[in-house]
């Protein structure tokens, strides 16, 4: 059984930094994609950060989060970590972690976590 649990959330002043973790299980999941995405409330779910499977671990970013956010994965934990520095207010919302159908995020998402909360005070 495919299962994605998101831990690292919290509660951080504008500014900080934390380090979301998706542990992955049920399958060998250094072959595929694997993303994150975030929902605030009252909105939609959106991309924030892609990791390609396989050797070469293309990275891909939301324009909100370039240079602030790091994707990377531990190959020995069978994790994907979100490293998330110079947090703000907006980047309040619930983080999803994805695992993908194939190799690139472009196949879609197969997998998703039941998320975790980040909160970012002003």
């Amino acid at each position: 059984q495919v299962q994605l649990v998101e831990s690292g959330g919290g509660l951080v002043q504008t500014g900080g930094s934390l380090r979301l973790s998706c542990a992955a299980s049920g399958r060998t999941f250094s072959t595929y994609a694997m993303g994150w995405f975030r929902q605030a409330p009252g909105k939609e779910r959106e991309f924030v950060a892609s990791i390609n499977g396989g050797s070469g671990g293309g990275t891909d970013y939301s324009d909100s989060v370039k240079d602030r956010f790091t994707i990377s994965r531990n190959y020995y934990r069978n994790t994907v970590d979100l490293q998330m520095n110079s947090l703000k207010p907006e980047d309040s919302a619930t983080y999803y972690c994805a695992a993908g159908v194939g190799r690139s995020p472009a196949y879609g998402w197969a997998y998703w976590g039941k998320g975790t909360l980040v909160t970012v005070t002003s």
